[in-house]
This record gives structure tokens, sequence and C-alpha cells, in this order.
């Protein structure tokens, strides 16, 4: 195994064809290439489901390989968002004629809803100017915070997070290649985990692989900061069913200090054990779900961790 490569590029797929997932997506790409022309794109989704991935096997397709990097500009725009950015490289990009015989060029703007208002609206002008020398893919996690009229001139394009059974697959196959015969239990607990990004998943299973040839369960819990979920279901369980407002604050502190769980992770897997649970009726859950948003917006607004988790156990336990 190389130390230093990352298996997220070592394994990124350069064709269409090769994409994990996305089916109706990659069909409707498939169709541009056949034509030679695409018209300006934009990708919503959450982070790591493909969006620059596929971005960049439709430039391997449409220019071939060995001419993609020549007719290709990726930019990120959470980096370079203003609209200097747009009036001078983007610009000066587009204004070029492509090369090695392509009819157009494609510029990329990955986490383009990261661009100011001004960039956004000189982007506008910049399309209609350019579409016979240019093409544009803009990739996003919220399609709201792209302006209507960018909206209007793009083929939009949803990316849903991968299921798990994708992610699965994908991690199983790497993990083939680089020679490690890993459980699918530990695969699906990545997976999981990963919550359908499957960067995150390929990144974990990597630092997984490279302490462990044989990791299990808890190596992956350990790894990823994660606790199992039996041990959030004891909290709950020790909360709800003896009522006990210090016992249930320790308990809560432990998995924060000892284990090392953050707060916003230990409130979102209190969540999911609480909506999975069928002991819990539908009127409490939606109690119950409603105080555990309060809790996480006040955390996330630079309220103290350990009151608003003190004040979250005291409140289920008065349920």
């Amino acid at each position: 195994m190389a130390e230093l490569e990352l298996w997220v590029e070592k394994y990124r797929p350069r064709r269409l064809d090769e994409v994990c997932g996305h089916k109706e997506v990659i069909a409707a790409l498939k169709g541009f290439v056949s034509r030679g022309t695409i018209p300006h794109l934009l990708f919503a989704g959450p982070p790591g489901t493909g969006k620059t991935t596929v971005a960049l096997c439709l430039a391997n397709e449409l220019f071939g390989e060995e001419h993609a990097a020549e007719n290709y500009l990726e930019l990120n725009a959470s980096d370079e968002r203003g609209i200097d950015t747009i009036r001078t490289r983007v610009k000066s990009f587009a204004r070029t004629a492509s090369v090695s015989g392509a009819s157009f060029k494609i510029i990329h703007l990955d986490e383009s809803d990261n661009l100011t208002a001004d960039a956004q609206q000189a982007l506008r002008r910049m399309m209609e100017l350019y579409s016979s020398t240019c093409r544009f893919i803009l990739a996003c996690n919220y399609l709201s915070k792209i302006i209507p009229p960018i909206q209007s001139r793009c083929a939009i394009f949803r990316f849903s997070r991968l299921s798990l059974e994708d992610i699965i697959g994908r991690l199983a196959y790497i993990s083939k290649q680089e020679g490690f015969d890993v459980g699918r239990d530990v695969l699906e607990e990545v997976a999981r985990i990963s919550e359908g990004d499957l960067r995150r998943a390929i990144n974990l299973l990597q630092a997984l692989l490279s302490t462990t040839a044989a990791p299990s369960i808890e190596d992956v819990h350990h790894l990823a900061g994660y606790v199992s979920p039996a041990k959030v279901k004891e909290v709950i369980d020790l909360i709800f069913k003896e009522k006990d407002l210090k016992k249930g604050i320790e308990a809560i502190e432990y998995l924060l200090y000892e284990v090392g769980l953050s707060s916003t992770d230990l409130l979102k897997q209190m969540y999911r054990e609480i909506v999975a649970s069928p002991a819990i009726p539908p009127e409490k859950k939606l109690k119950i779900i409603e105080t555990i948003a309060d809790v996480d917006f006040r955390i996330s607004e630079g309220a103290s961790d350990d009151i608003q988790l003190a004040y979250l156990v005291s409140s289920l336990c008065s349920m």
C-alpha cells in the first residue's frame, strides 16, 4: 500500500461507466456525450456524492483523457468566490478558443453556492457571452443559493446520497484491489457512518486499513470518533426508565469527555436511536425531537455544551 497515496484519488473513476450510483444522471450525460456537446450544467447535492468526479469523467469522454486538461478548468468557489475571479480567471479562459480540435471548453466551478451575489451576476452574463466557446458546470450543495437566472440557463441534475449497497460495493472493490480481506460487517459499518458520503467512506477505510489489516467494528467506531448504537441506547434507557437526572448527566459526560464524542454527534446518534425505537410512542417522539433540535441549535449558536445537555437530560426525564 502506498503510504502517501490517497485512495480517493487513486480510485476516482475516469469514465462515466465507472461512476458509482446515479444511473439516471449518468444515462442523461452519456446522451450528451453521444451528441458531442453539452449545455451549461448545474450539479446539486450533498458532499461526497460524485459531483466533481462526474464533471471530470464528462471532460474525459468529450475531449479524451489526453486532451482533457487543456480544455478543462476547475475552480473552487469557496476559495475564489469574488467577482474579481469571475472577471479575470474565468473570463480569460472562457474567451479563448479550445485546443486539440474541441468545439468548446469546460469551466467547472465547484461549490458555486459560495459565490457572492455580485460574482453570480457577473457569471450569468459570461454564460451568455461565451456560450459558443465555453460550457459551464456548476456544482453546489444547496441549489437555493444559486440565483434563478443562472438556474434557468442550466440543465439541473440532483445528486442524492449514495445507497448503503453502492458504498459497500465500492469499498469491497477497493479493499480487494489493495490486498485486504475485510468483513462485510466492517464495510457496512463504515458505509453507515459515512451517511451516503463515498469520499468520507473511502478516507475512513484507508485510515482503518493503515492501522490494522483485520479491523473490527470497534476499530471503526474508535477511528471515526463514533459510539456504538448500543451505548447510546443504554443512555436513552437510563434516562427514560430510571429517570435519574444525576446518572443521566454522568452517562452523557462519560461519552463526551472519556470517549471523546462531540455534543453534535451525540445529539445525532440520540436522534437516530429515538426515531428508530418502536418502544417510544409517536406523540412522545415529537416532543423529544423538538427538544433535541432546540439543544442542537443553541449549541451551534455558542451556548454551553454542558448546560444544554443537562437541560436535555432533565427534559427527557420529565417526559
